[in-house]
């Protein structure tokens, strides 16, 4: 037990060293680079209704946005659906690089070994970016969340390998920050100005159907996630 515990204590070590050679850079707006950081923007339509939903990207160590845009296509550096509205930075020192099974400094080591492991950050992004490159994009199944999560879990981020579409959400939205003002217009006006018509022309039932929306698209995802394993990856 006792080699065990040292050798984990080398791979901590050795973490953190890397992180002192290697600092990361700060978060460029105008240059579009966000290094190690999960990143949102609002959806067309969809965040009209439900200002929750959104799409979402993660970001190489040099800042470089990728995100699962369409079916077989991640994209680099081309973030879809317009200019990042939120962001996370995320701590390297949280994820879990084993250069073999031994090596885990995680405590889930076998799960996190069947999610796939990485030895860099880079690396979990790579190998999650080539699994979403043979899989179809669906709003309900498998979406940018979903290749977001994978990443995660590749990472076994904050010890985690159970990362999904709702506790990365959750995440985003919880500690997340905006990236200035018209951030918060652009995510929120098109919201406030659909229900302002709707209300105008179908009354306050409007805003029940829209509320009815949100419950229903909250349960798929709760039900799909929790209750049948695999439906929404």
């Amino acid at each position: 037990m006792e080699v065990e515990t040292g050798c984990g204590d080398d791979v901590v070590s050795s973490s953190n060293e890397v992180q002192e050679l290697w600092p990361l850079g700060e978060v460029d707006q105008k240059g579009a680079r966000f290094p190690c950081s999960i990143v949102w923007t609002p959806l067309p339509v969809v965040s009209w209704l439900a200002p929750y939903i959104g799409h979402v990207g993660i970001a190489r160590e040099d800042g470089t946005v990728l995100d699962f845009a369409g079916s077989n296509f991640v994209s680099v550096d081309d973030f879809a659906y317009g200019s990042v509205a939120r962001c996370l930075q995320l701590d390297r020192r949280k994820c879990c690089f084993p250069a073999n099974l031994a090596a885990h400094v995680c405590a889930r080591s076998y799960e996190h070994l069947e999610a796939g492991t990485a030895i860099s950050w880079d690396d979990a992004l790579r190998s999650g970016a080539r699994r979403f490159e043979h899989k179809c994009y669906n709003l309900f199944t498998c979406n940018s969340h979903s290749f977001v999560a994978s990443c995660l879990n590749r990472l076994a981020y904050d010890g985690s390998v159970g990362w999904n579409v709702l506790n990365l959400a959750a995440l985003v939205w919880l500690r997340g920050r905006w990236l200035g003002k018209m951030a918060v217009v652009r995510s929120f006006l098109p919201f406030a100005a659909v229900g302002c018509v709707g209300v105008a022309m179908a009354g306050w039932s409007f805003l029940v159907g829209m509320a009815a929306f949100s419950s229903l698209l909250l349960g798929w995802f709760l039900f799909g996630v929790y209750c049948i394993r695999g439906l929404v990856c």
